[in-house]
């Protein structure tokens, strides 16, 4: 088990954001969390990664406790996190973004250029554009390179919130297709994500969050033919 997340609640202030959740992530495995805006999707993933504390419940990475550990000890252990809207350092390069992305293996030189070129294979775009700023990158390529700097700490959980948001129908098919190639070469994925459909259809598990709880989770092709999420999320 990589990721086990037990009983799990979070507040804001004295506001409850997730009740008591539970749930696991396989090593290898490509997970998705559905849900609608408010739902606690982006508060659960600010939970594992340590940007929120839960106030009960216990979260383990690879067996270790990590609920109460710092943001920083987290990516260190192998966990990294794409957050919702980019996120990135607009005025730097985007060589400097990636550099930064691997700032927990600065000592590990040799391993920081082999997984450049490896971020380069996924988005030859990037390799092009190594030194132009990153807020002048269109939106589709902001977010190609917010995944890359995040695969920069070499994770072995990539969590990554709402990937496809705001972007052309064209590039939410080329994003999906290298989230799921990144899977495919290794790299646990937690997915966040309002494309239902498209989100699914590449997932091995998924789970339905409604207002802070876990109101279903199964096999994702399962989860595609239920009802309930037919009717919510995929319009049918």
């Amino acid at each position: 088990m990589l990721l086990k997340m037990r009983d799990v609640e979070t507040y804001y202030g004295t506001a409850q954001a997730l009740k008591g959740i539970s749930l696991k992530v396989e090593k290898h495995e490509l997970v998705t969390i559905l849900g609608a805006n408010g739902a606690g999707k982006t508060t659960l993933l600010r939970t594992i990664s340590g940007l929120i504390e839960p106030r009960r419940g216990t979260i383990e990475f690879e067996g270790k406790k990590i609920d109460h550990l710092s943001a920083d000890d987290i990516v260190k252990l192998g966990i990294s996190h794409c957050p919702e809207g980019r996120k990135l350092f607009p005025q730097m390069t985007v060589f400097k973004n990636l550099i930064l992305g691997g700032y927990v293996r600065r000592e590990d030189r040799q391993g920081i250029k082999e997984t450049m070129e490896e971020v380069f294979e996924l988005f030859a775009v990037l390799k092009e554009r190594q030194q132009q700023l990153a807020g002048t990158l269109s939106g589709g390529e902001q977010q190609m390179l917010v995944i890359s700097r995040a695969l920069m700490s070499k994770p072995k959980l990539l969590m990554l919130d709402e990937p496809s948001l705001g972007l052309a129908p064209l590039l939410v098919s080329r994003i999906f297709e290298v989230i799921k190639n990144i899977n495919v070469r290794g790299t646990t994925i937690l997915l966040v994500e309002q494309n239902a459909a498209v989100a699914l259809s590449i997932a091995d598990h998924g789970y339905v969050l409604e207002t802070g709880e876990v109101v279903l989770s199964g096999e994702a092709q399962k989860l595609l033919s239920e009802e309930k999420v037919k009717q919510a999320y995929l319009g049918l």
